[in-house]
């Protein structure tokens, strides 16, 4: 067969940024053929590209390794699975039949919770924004409400005047453990007396009954002490408070923010090196749990997302076309952009291919399928020539990517739940055009075919 002809260009030669040990940050020449045992070849050609893939063994696999590390520490443990990180109905299935919970954000999330059989006693609901039929509905429940501003609290309050009995409820508490930027926007801050404020106001109504502390500190924390100084200021806030008011709190939530496998861009060595082991962040909490605590223990609560989901998720992705930039360098389209992965935003993907690559690398840039120039999902990466058909295989991507996706220029895939034991299950319909308009309404007047009007040249 003919080769086909390439015009002649002329770039600088570069060899990219390289490791101590001098080898090429970006080049990869590893390539993968299956997922958890399955053809990529036969996934593709099942489900279509671009495809969302997830291991079940590697959601089970983590859930115990994270909540091992701490039951094995620590005698009262309670595990709330956050739904915001990824809420697909297996996925969800899949954590509470590990034994979490359901930890919500929305009355959205709170709904979905119940539809999958998740009692309200069962669920924890976070969260800035909370209506009042959200309320109302998570008290006749009986779910663990954390209030999240004086507003909700005078909200409750009256809610509780109508049903006639007093609701049990936590706080969160927003403070300075050493992470900056400190999230100050969520919660009652300790520092300045908010949190302190709320309490005496529960007491001073008694409507409420102030059982549960709340803090999430960050995401992505890589100081596992910062866990422990939070613990130490939460338990002397409680003794305070029971000092004040009387009101025995009888769990701390510590929210999640443990960070996953995945690279932040701009970072210089690898999650391997910079993320510390799941075991240091549960000494860290539990020994100042021990530490701290000035009567009973408290229950401690738990909501990693990222850290449970991030590493048994993967895309799959066509190489669909290619070109050279002005500046030189080798361009791909991929037909998965961060219309899918917004992750791909602030972390470098690993990406492996579903094939060997030969011959030399150059500086090379991945964009997705949409028509935004800010639409990369590999800014710099030394790559041999890929053909049109080469599939791409991005990981870790499990949190957070297909709660954030988006129906831009492109319907949303399918996702397969892969079985412990290989089975394949569609747990997402591919979206179509259906899916897009089902919920439009044309008008009347607009609903004709508009006639259409063109110039033709004399």
């Amino acid at each position: 067969m003919k080769a086909q002809y390439q015009t002649p260009y002329i770039r600088k030669v570069e060899t990219g940024m390289a490791h101590k040990a001098g080898k090429m940050a970006d080049y990869t020449d590893t390539f993968q053929e299956r997922i958890e045992g399955v053809s990529i070849d036969r996934l593709v050609k099942e489900f279509g590209s671009p495809l969302f893939v997830f291991s079940e063994k590697k959601i089970r696999e983590r859930f115990r390794k994270v909540s091992g590390a701490f039951e094995s520490r620590y005698p009262k443990v309670t595990f709330g699975w956050s739904y915001k990180t990824n809420y697909l109905d297996a996925v969800c299935a899949l954590f509470h039949q590990e034994g979490a919970v359901a930890e919500v954000v929305s009355g959205m999330e709170y709904e979905k919770a119940r539809r999958l059989g998740v009692p309200g006693s069962h669920i924890i609901f976070n969260g800035p924004c909370k209506s009042e039929a959200d309320l109302r509905r998570a008290v006749a429940d009986r779910a663990r409400i954390h209030i999240d501003h004086m507003d909700e609290l005078y909200l409750l309050e009256q809610i509780a005047k109508e049903v006639d009995r007093k609701i049990q409820v936590g706080i969160r508490i927003n403070m300075d453990t050493g992470i900056y930027p400190q999230w100050s926007r969520f919660g009652f801050n300790l520092e300045s007396g908010q949190a302190m404020a709320a309490a005496r106001r529960i007491k001073k109504k008694n409507r409420l009954v102030l059982t549960g502390l709340h803090s999430h500190i960050g995401t992505y924390i890589l100081d596992p002490d910062a866990y422990g100084r939070a613990i130490k200021k939460l338990m002397q806030f409680s003794q305070d408070v029971d000092e004040a008011s009387g009101f025995k709190i009888t769990y701390i939530d510590l929210g999640g923010g443990f960070p996953s496998r995945s690279r932040l861009k701009g970072s210089y060595h690898g999650p391997e090196i910079v993320v510390p082991p799941i075991e240091d962040y549960a000494e860290a909490i539990t020994q100042a749990l021990f530490t701290h605590a000035h009567k009973n223990l408290p229950e401690l609560v738990l909501e990693s997302g990222r850290s449970m989901i991030d590493s048994a998720g993967s895309m799959v992705s066509t190489i669909m076309a290619s070109k050279r930039l002005p500046d030189g360098r080798k361009a791909y389209v991929a037909d998965a952009g961060i219309n899918l992965l917004p992750t791909s935003q602030w972390y470098k993907h690993h990406i492996n291919f579903d094939r060997e690559i030969c011959g030399a690398g150059e500086p090379s840039v991945i964009y997705g399928p949409l028509c935004m120039n800010i639409d990369v999902i590999e800014e710099h990466m030394m790559l041999p020539a890929l053909k049109p058909g080469t599939r791409m295989i991005l990981s870790p991507v499990g949190a957070y990517n297909v709660t954030q996706w988006m129906q831009f220029i492109h319907a949303r895939p399918a996702v397969v739940l892969i079985g412990e034991n290989r089975e394949i299950d569609l747990i997402r319909e591919p979206e179509d055009l259906s899916d897009i308009v089902q919920r439009e309404r044309l008008p009347k007047r607009l609903a004709q075919t508009p006639a259409i009007h063109r110039v033709v040249a004399a």
